[in-house]
């Protein structure tokens, strides 16, 4: 049986001692805002991700578009008016979305959203029945974003979305969208967010790159400004077409047998500058609303499915190479990659404001260029055809950069030390009745900054965990029927101490911890006459999310449905008592 807490009791007792002592610490006042509260029995699409916590000044609200018809695969393009009413510095700028899609038949669909060239959202669609029209709300903290924010831009919407006959099929389903930015202005209980000096978007308005293998790169040549001392690339690799269920792909040899995809089940994003190793970020496995079966994620989708998250790279070691006045080429690539990964960046850029110009060097660099997973096979086919055993791909990388930089205020030492590992084993029972694949995945790692400047040593570590499981189960029965049988299981869990006073609480000398557990558990029977025919289905589904940080903001959502109707829901039942600001 499994345990639906499980990942989400072990991520509290990592964060809640430094959680409680730091309730008593102030913080900024804020409002932390519920989800729209659902309706139970309804299979509109549910999610019990957090909206973003405001400031509480009061803010003022640009439109990007609103009812922006989705209908085709054409670039629609919109611009961006700087707020008159609040014009800056910001304590915090959101992002929200709004969607729907008309009842009917359609796929569920990619949606990019980009301004200035950096990326504003990134995710997919929730999908129709004939009588079912979702609607949901996204938004997302962009307030890293500022420097695009102060000047007019140009934006564009990509959302490919196929209207029309095809095999046969009626595709009805036309989606609408509303976007727009939220301005919230600084002031004394919210003081003026510190954000990036340069933003570029990597490659841009014109949309994702496609990255088709291994070799496959997105590259983009910049030149910075001549006195860079932090940087930052924030990517999202998206799987796609062949590599959509890369997680359930393996190796080439067995592909054909196994009827699966090939390249193993293996993914991982590679990040260079001038074609030497800058970072790695590892490849979450989204699961789309179409997913394998869409009744599993309906009406509560999988983890981040509507809104994806992207993996922050720190580049800081780099930044005396950047500040040259050079032109520089930052690379993305995804190791396996079998046609094709969709991916997109963005460059976040602080300068040091007391000089023109930064000096430095990489010191030393221990990253490989690519890495070299264990492939284990265990197969065995028996006399009538049948197959069972099970293949595995191991993944394990550490590495090392260091950095250093003359700055206006003293040199100073940046060390990026990762440390990843991955394994991917999966289960096959194959027969004249049975189809069975079962995988069980892991994806753990550790990235940690150490910063010496100023005569201190500082450390920024990031713990990340993504544990997933999959079954596929498909059943001949002696009668004829068949019952297939689905069962998902996926959990982000993160947490960040970061012992930089400026990041913190200054003078306080307390760390700042922010945690968060995200897991989606989802099952589903499917059934079928003897003629094949489908005749229902009957399954169950689960979010729970849990979010807090040190300055006392704490979050948590729960979901529960069955047979594609919510059951139940709640909202900081897990914070109540824990200093949370409402």
């Amino acid at each position: 049986m499994k345990c639906v807490s499980c990942g989400y009791k072990v991520i509290l007792t990592l964060g809640i001692a430094v959680f409680s002592l730091a309730i008593a610490i102030p913080a900024s006042a804020q409002v932390v805002l519920a989800p729209t509260t659902p309706v139970i029995g309804s299979s509109n699409t549910v999610s019990a991700d957090p909206r973003v916590p405001r400031p509480d000044t009061k803010p003022c609200t640009v439109t990007l578009f609103t009812n922006l018809e989705f209908a085709d695969y054409n670039t629609k393009s919109y611009g961006y008016t700087p707020p008159a009413d609040c014009p800056g510095p910001w304590a915090k700028v959101v992002f929200t979305a709004d969607f729907t899609v008309t009842a009917g038949l359609q796929y569920d669909r990619t949606e990019e959203f980009f301004l200035g060239g950096a990326n504003l959202l990134y995710g997919t669609t929730a999908q129709p029945r004939s009588n079912l029209s979702p609607d949901w709300h996204v938004e997302n903290d962009v307030t890293d974003l500022s420097a695009l924010f102060t000047a007019p831009q140009a934006g564009t919407a990509q959302l490919g979305n196929f209207v029309g006959i095809y095999d046969g099929q009626d595709y009805n389903g036309i989606i609408y969208a509303d976007a727009h930015l939220i301005f919230y202005p600084a002031g004394w209980s919210a003081p003026a967010a510190r954000v990036p000096d340069v933003v570029i978007g990597i490659p841009g308005n014109n949309g994702p790159a496609t990255l088709n293998t291994t070799a496959s790169q997105l590259t983009q040549t910049v030149t910075l400004p001549t006195n860079v001392e932090t940087a930052y690339l924030d990517v999202i690799a998206q799987s796609q077409s062949n590599d959509e269920f890369w997680y359930l792909c393996v190796p080439n040899d067995v592909a054909s047998e196994l009827d699966s995809c090939g390249n193993t089940g293996f993914r991982e994003t590679e990040i260079s500058i001038d074609g030497v190793p800058a970072g790695v970020a590892p490849v979450y496995p989204w699961i789309f609303t179409g997913g394998v079966d869409p009744f599993l994620w309906e009406p509560i989708p999988g983890v981040q499915t509507l809104d994806f998250k992207p993996f922050r790279v720190d580049l800081t070691p780099f930044a005396g190479v950047l500040s040259n006045g050079k032109p520089h080429t930052v690379a993305i690539s995804v190791f396996n990659a079998d046609s094709y990964f969709l991916a997109t960046g963005t460059l976040l850029v602080y300068t040091d404001k007391g000089t023109k110009q930064v000096t430095g060097e990489v010191i030393s660099n221990t990253l490989a260029a690519a890495p070299s997973p264990d492939v284990t096979e265990n197969l065995t086919t028996g006399a009538s055809g049948e197959i069972t055993g099970s293949v595995a791909v191991t993944s394990t990388r550490k590495y090392s950069i260091v950095g250093k930089v003359h700055t206006s205020h003293g040199d100073k030492t940046t060390q990026v030390d990762g440390k990843l590992s991955f394994a991917n084993t999966q289960n096959f029972i194959i027969d004249a009745t049975e189809y069975k694949q079962s995988l069980v995945q892991s994806t753990e790692g550790t990235i940690s900054t150490t910063t010496k400047a100023d005569g201190r040593t500082t450390v920024d570590e990031k713990k990340l965990s993504y544990p997933f499981t999959f079954l596929y189960d498909q059943v001949t029965n002696s009668n004829g029927t068949t019952t297939v049988t689905n069962q998902s299981d996926q959990k982000y869990l993160v947490s960040r101490i970061d012992s930089n006073p400026d990041h913190g609480f200054g003078d306080w000398g307390i760390p700042f911890v922010d945690v968060t557990s995200n897991e989606v558990i989802s099952s589903n029977d499917l059934y079928y006459d003897a003629n094949g025919n489908y005749t229902g289905n009957a399954g169950s589904s689960s979010q729970n999310y849990l979010t807090f940080d040190s300055t006392g903001y704490c979050y948590s959502g729960s979901l529960t449905s069955k047979n594609l109707a919510l059951t139940s829901f709640s909202y900081d039942s897990a914070c109540k008592g824990w200093g949370d600001k409402k």
